[in-house]
């Protein structure tokens, strides 16, 4: 490996340790805010059945989101964020 790559490797993970333990702050950190689900799922005409089939989660679990006992993190606020913005494009997507 590259002496200069293999620094720039170790100084990253320096950082990384650093920030994990709440000794430097991370220079950037972004937020992902998921729209309300039920309106999501209500604006594609799909019922909780369906809509949770189509996202490949739980009844169960989209019940709790629709009902703000859990929120949905990760790639499944990204995914009902693509959704609200293209529902027939991601639906078609997700279908295909």
């Amino acid at each position: 490996m590259d002496k200069a790559l293999f620094s720039d490797l170790v100084s990253s993970l320096k950082e990384a340790k650093a920030i994990r333990a709440g000794q430097q702050p991370a220079a950037r950190r972004t937020v992902l805010t998921a729209p309300h689900v039920r309106e999501v799922r209500e604006q594609t005409g799909l019922s909780q059945a369906e809509f949770a089939r189509v996202l490949q989660v739980s009844v169960k679990t989209l019940q709790n989101w629709e009902q703000d006992r859990r929120t949905p993190t990760g790639p499944a606020a990204a995914l009902l964020k693509i959704v609200s913005a293209a529902p027939e494009v991601a639906l078609g997507a997700l279908h295909g």
